[in-house]
């Protein structure tokens, strides 16, 4: 371990010293990142003050393109595991690192059983079970690849969440190969709990947890959802009228496909039964119940 990487940075707070929550948003800042995590990983892993030099990222793709592992490989002489399941994006990934021995690259997808989830993989590797950082990215199992993981306790743990579920939804995706859904941060939390982590800070889709027993040299005295997620702005909120007619407010377009979120399209009633019940007719009361009715034996048969 290097002079550097067991130093605290100049500024850096005692533990236990309370500092503003969002503090760790002022080190964002990419080399080859993609929102800001390359400053944040650098910001915590000072503050944390232990270090050991080791790193995993999973997917990695080609080990550069929004990369969250490469910068401390590169400037801070990290060693990794660097693990990516597309065929092409690995062979890059191998060639990036073919002359540097401290430099696992390996061709594999990432499960969450015992024969393909990570501690199977890193088993066959020489990375201690309590490394510096791990960076999940898989669109799609993040949450249940975490999960699966109990013989490794990294310090520090990056992974993405779906950023169009708001916070108060624990949503999570089957745990299947095939999907690619995503989880919510909230779902997230509840996990890291249950692994003895603590969220630390939150980017627009990556959400950072540090082990419960380093947690107190961030000074953070509020690390709940609601405060450590600033960027609401991939949210799609339907809201109801009195009359039922549905509105869409915030995000209007699917984030990923571009197409754009057609109120017209979304409203569950026709626009002759769209009226407060309170100024309804009993025709149009009775017209409701069939309209209903005819609902439910659709969705029956």
């Amino acid at each position: 371990m290097s002079e550097e990487q067991s130093s605290h940075p100049v500024g850096s707070q005692p533990a236990g010293e309370a500092r503003s929550p969002l503090w760790l948003l002022e080190h964002k800042a990419n080399v080859y990142s993609q929102a800001g995590e390359d400053g944040i990983v650098e910001a915590i892993l000072s503050a944390l003050g232990v270090r050991d030099g080791w790193c995993v990222e999973f997917g990695a793709w080609d080990g550069q393109h929004l990369s969250n592992s490469r910068h401390l490989i590169e400037s801070g002489g990290y060693s990794a595991v660097l693990i990516e399941g597309d065929p092409e994006r690995s062979r890059e990934l191998k060639a990036l690192y073919a002359a540097q021995t401290k430099i696992t690259a390996v061709n594999a997808l990432v499960g969450f059983s015992a024969q393909d989830g990570l501690d199977s993989i890193l088993r066959a590797t020489a990375i201690p079970n309590d490394f510096d950082f791990l960076s999940i990215d898989i669109d799609g199992n993040d949450y249940h690849a975490w999960k699966a993981v109990e013989a490794y306790r990294p310090k520090l743990v990056c992974i993405e969440f779906n950023p169009t579920i708001p916070s108060e939804c624990a949503f999570v995706q089957p745990a299947d190969a095939a999907l690619n859904q995503g989880a919510g941060i909230m779902a997230l939390v509840d996990l890291g709990k249950s692994k003895g982590y603590e969220l630390a800070s939150v980017l627009s889709w990556n959400a950072f947890f540090v082990r419960g027993d380093l947690f107190s040299h961030l000074g953070i005295s509020d690390n709940s959802v609601q405060t450590l997620r600033t960027d609401l702005s991939y949210l799609t909120y339907l809201l109801q009228g009195y009359d039922g007619t549905i509105f869409v407010h915030g995000n209007r377009r699917l984030v990923w496909h571009g197409v754009a979120i057609d109120e017209r399209r979304l409203q569950l009633l026709p626009k002759p039964l769209r009226k407060y019940l309170g100024r309804t007719s009993w025709v149009e009361r009775r017209l409701l119940d069939i309209y209903r009715g005819w609902l439910a034996l659709g969705r029956a048969s």
